[in-house]
């Protein structure tokens, strides 16, 4: 727990209170630390945004291997697996981006439930002046310390407008054709998982939010550009 606390929250919390005092508010300051965060994950976020999208693209032909193998898995698995060489496709390149931003929500959750105050304030290296005066918490008129049930449904949506543009698995328009159960949980999840993390949201305080709202609009913003650019190369 020591280690996390010197490896993720101290850095993160002392270029928070840079960025207020650059700004003079929290909200700006927690904004300029999202957009770090995402300009620091970038690279990777890249990668796994071109896989999701190639894996769009490939779902029809992943249909007809499942198919034509449904009675032997064990080809069906190499098959698909070629396939994903074939297109140059690593269907685990989101994994490593997960895997780096779990512990940086959590760090992140931590420092916003705390706050500026005396008690974080002692964690501050010494190169970094110390803030005067009442921390100004309110970002158009949101005290960022509270919940925030407008926050917290605006994350819901952008969460769900995320995960629809994500989707490797295009839903069928035609009602009449059977989905398989894949579809159907992933169709589920799309509805769902936004629902939870707004539940959460609107009991953590709205500096979560906030950083939520940026960092997803961000990587949709992201995913698009992604998008153009591939198939601008097609």
């Amino acid at each position: 727990m020591r280690f996390f606390h010197i490896i993720l929250w101290k850095p993160m919390f002392n270029i928070l209170v840079v960025f207020y005092l650059l700004t003079g508010n929290l909200g700006i300051a927690i904004i300029l630390l999202t957009l770090l965060v995402r300009l620091i994950l970038y690279p990777m976020q890249n990668k796994a945004s071109k896989s999701q999208i190639e894996m769009q693209k490939i779902q029809p032909k992943i249909k007809e291997l499942q198919t034509k193998y449904k009675n032997d898995k064990e080809t069906q698995t190499k098959e698909i697996l070629a396939l994903y060489k074939e297109y140059n496709i690593n269907p685990f390149s989101s994994f490593p981006t997960l895997f780096i931003q779990l512990p940086v929500f959590i760090a992140l959750f931590n420092m916003f439930r705390q706050g500026i105050n005396q008690e974080t304030l002692q964690f501050l290296y010494k190169f970094i002046p110390m803030p005067t005066g009442e921390i100004n918490n309110v970002f158009l008129g949101i005290d960022l310390t509270q919940p925030s049930i407008l926050l917290a449904v605006l994350v819901g949506v952008l969460f769900f407008l995320q995960m629809k543009l994500s989707a490797t698995t295009p839903y069928p328009k035609d009602k009449s054709k059977k989905t398989d159960f894949g579809t159907m949980m992933q169709k589920q999840m799309q509805y769902l998982f936004p629902i939870l993390i707004a539940w959460a949201i609107a009991a953590s305080p709205a500096a979560l939010g906030l950083y939520l709202v940026v960092g997803t609009i961000f990587l949709i913003i992201q995913q698009h550009f992604v998008k153009k650019r591939l198939q601008e190369n097609v």
